[in-house]
This record gives structure tokens, C-alpha cells and sequence, in this order.
């Protein structure tokens, strides 16, 4: 049974998606010379990397059977795929956007636009059909900031994280028409046919992302302490209790905790007299598996 898996070639969810499979334990055994196909670790696993637009198609097609993309490509695309999981990263959002020095200051502005230019026609014109405005859409294919300022186009549908770039174009928010994020896609005849192969894979990411911005905290404790001990480490269902050989007072708690409380906890725990502190970083968290 052979799996093969669609990744970004470039972009800013290439890397992020190539160390997310890494970390499952589905390392590229050729990452260092990167090609249009790659093999794994698991000899019925391979990677194709591909323009991260056109993922939701080849994996639609069958070219791939899963894929990581943005939630935005397959949307606009149509893609008749599964959405197996959001990866809750590379958030994103597809705005309209005006010239600071125009007209057009809110959503109900934008009855007086004319033409749109984005790189997400399908989408953009779903949002102003839906509004009951009647635009031309001009589809590009990159910098669509450049558009209004050079006359051809009212507005932009453009994709922004932070705004940044849209305030250095002297560009203006109006609406948000979708939010996206990084999904895990199938497609549908292979989720059938390889179910238990595609489940394994997603059920390896997904336990790597569970483990982001958590730490494993294995401590030593006085039992007379160990209520309070609870009370600062409760864990994800309670701390590990366990018997330290040769102590009559003291018992060995492990728990995980999130990152950024850490110090705190480290301190907390300090202060009532706990002793051979470690803090451990985790790779993967398989919950109710």
C-alpha cells in the first residue's frame, strides 16, 4: 500500500509543513537535495512537492492522496476533497482592501466599486454576489497592491496575517470575505482504500501539533505536599502518583504542562520543598487514541 503525500515545493508553509511530517516520524531521506518526489523513512510513504495552489486538484485527481495546503486554495479551487484536519497554523485571512485615499471607508462603500483585483477570483466573487454588488473581477496571479495604484482596479481581495504589508502599500481593510489555516486533506476514494495508512499519518501530525508549547515536569515530592503539588500541576487528566524506591516520604509526580508555565510552576513547586526538578520537551501527544 503505497501513500503519496503533496507538499508546498516554496512558500511559507514549505518548511513548517516538511518539519511537521519530520516529527511524526515521516523524515525525507533526501531532504538536503529536494526533488519533485522524495522517498521516507516508511517505504510506503512518499512526498511530492508541488505548487501549493495546485494540491487541492492533485489530490481531488488522485495524483496525491493526502496534501497540505491552505483551507483558502481549497476553497477556491472547488476541491472535492476531505478536510481531514486543521493544522492551526499559518493563519491567514482573504481581505478587501482600498487606497487609504479613496471613498471607500466601510462594507457599505463598496457598492460603489467596479472592479476587484485578487489572486482569489472564485472566492471574491462568491463575496460580492452574496452582497448583491455587481463587480469585474481581475484575476492575477501576484502584487496585487500595485492594482489600485495604478488605476486598474477599485479595491483588492488580497491575504493578510498581520496587515503589514497592506499599511506599507497604503492600503485600508474593509471586510474580511474568509479565514484560513493549514488543513490536512484526502482524497476521497484513497481515504476508503488506504483508511488505516491515512489515519496513522494524520494521527502521527496531529499528536506533534498537541505537543506544541508543552513540557513534561517530573518532579519530587513530600506525600505530606502532595495535594498541593496537585492543586499547582493538575496535567492533562491529573499527575502520575508514583512510588520512589527506597523513600518512605517522598513520591515521583509527572505531568505535562504547558510551556508557558513553566516558571512559574518551577517556583511554586520550590517553595514546598520539591526536590530533583526536571522540566523534558515532548514530541508527540496521542490523546484518546
Amino acid at each position: 500500500m503505497n501513500i503519496r503525500i503533496a507538499l508546498p515545493s516554496k512558500g511559507r508553509i514549505s518548511g513548517p509543513a516538511v518539519e511537521l511530517l519530520e516529527k511524526a516520524g515521516i523524515g525525507l531521506t533526501d531532504n538536503s537535495n529536494r526533488k519533485l518526489f522524495s522517498n521516507t523513512f516508511d517505504p510506503e510513504i512518499s512526498v511530492m512537492f508541488t505548487r501549493a495552489a495546485d494540491i487541492p486538484e492533485y489530490v481531488a485527481d488522485g495524483a496525491a492522496d493526502i496534501g497540505i495546503t491552505g483551507f483558502d486554495l481549497v476553497k477556491e479551487k472547488n476541491a472535492d476533497v476531505e478536510v481531514l484536519e486543521d493544522l492551526h497554523f499559518g493563519q491567514t485571512r482573504l481581505v478587501v482592501a482600498a487606497p487609504e485615499n479613496s471613498d471607500i471607508k466601510t462594507v457599505d462603500d463598496l457598492k460603489n466599486v467596479k472592479t476587484v483585483a485578487t489572486e482569489f477570483p472564485w472566492l471574491t466573487h462568491n463575496y460580492f454576489k452574496q452582497k448583491g454588488i455587481d463587480v469585474k473581477i481581475l484575476a492575477l496571479s501576484g502584487a496585487t497592491e500595485v492594482a489600485p495604484l495604478i488605476g486598474v482596479a477599485d479595491v483588492i481581495a488580497d491575504l493578510t496575517s498581520t496587515g503589514t504589508t497592506l499599511k506599507m502599500n497604503h492600503l485600508r481593510e474593509i471586510d474580511t470575505i474568509f479565514n484560513s489555516s493549514i488543513i490536512l486533506i484526502a482524497n476521497k476514494d484513497s481515504l476508503k482504500d488506504k483508511y488505516e495508512k491515512i489515519e496513522a499519518i494524520k494521527t502521527g501530525i496531529v499528536g506533534v501539533l498537541q505537543a506544541e508549547g508543552k513540557k513534561l515536569i517530573m518532579v519530587n515530592v513530600k506525600k505530606e505536599n502532595l495535594e498541593e503539588v496537585k492543586e499547582l500541576i493538575p496535567g492533562m487528566g491529573g499527575p502520575t502518583i508514583s512510588e520512589i524506591y527506597g523513600s518512605d516520604d517522598l513520591v515521583a509526580v509527572h505531568s505535562v504542562i504547558s510551556e508557558r508555565d513553566v516558571f512559574k510552576t518551577i517556583n511554586d513547586l520550590r517553595k514546598l520543598g520539591a526536590r530533583d526538578l526536571l522540566v523534558v520537551p515532548i514530541e508527540r501527544i496521542l490523546e484518546n487514541v
